[in-house]
């Protein structure tokens, strides 16, 4: 099996790799194989701290301008002769970063992708939705209207 068929083979990429880019260290680590699971890990990109420029739109959907900078990790890592995995991770966490990396190689694979999409991913994924929503409730629950008195005219 070489690494040129199976970069973005899988629809889900982007899916999993947002899943991966929000997980805590500790999800990470918790799932994260042994070593003696894996073949030859290749360090294509050692995890790297650096910065990136925040963008945001005026009303959420007008002109662009520059929210501010935020730290952000990127690692690439090859399990063996097969598939590159990468991750971008906002933070200055390097371990996360290697371990999103090593997930996105190992969800690449076929021989390790349905088995970590059902204990990996699936689960991070609901998690990750339910606090999302628990968020959303909490912000509903304390907004304002506000409306303008129009004074008439006398």
């Amino acid at each position: 099996m070489t690494h040129h068929n199976l970069t973005s083979d899988y629809p889900t990429r982007p899916a999993w790799l947002a899943v991966l880019a929000r997980a805590t260290l500790a999800e990470l680590e918790g799932m994260a194989p042994a070593r003696s699971e894996l073949s030859q890990l290749q360090s294509v990109r050692p995890p790297e701290i650096g910065m990136v420029m925040l963008r945001g739109r005026i009303g959420g959907t007008g002109n662009p301008f520059n929210l501010g900078e935020a730290s952000v990790v990127r690692c690439a890592l090859r399990l063996g002769d097969g598939p590159l995995g990468v991750s971008y991770a906002l933070g200055r966490d390097k371990r996360r970063a290697e371990l999103a990396a090593l997930f996105d190689a190992m969800l690449q694979d076929p021989q390790h992708h349905d088995r970590l999409q059902r204990q990996v991913i699936a689960p991070l994924a609901v998690t990750q939705a339910q606090a999302r929503g628990e968020k959303q409730q909490a912000v509903a629950a304390s907004k304002v209207e506000f409306f303008t008195f129009v004074r008439g005219e006398a």
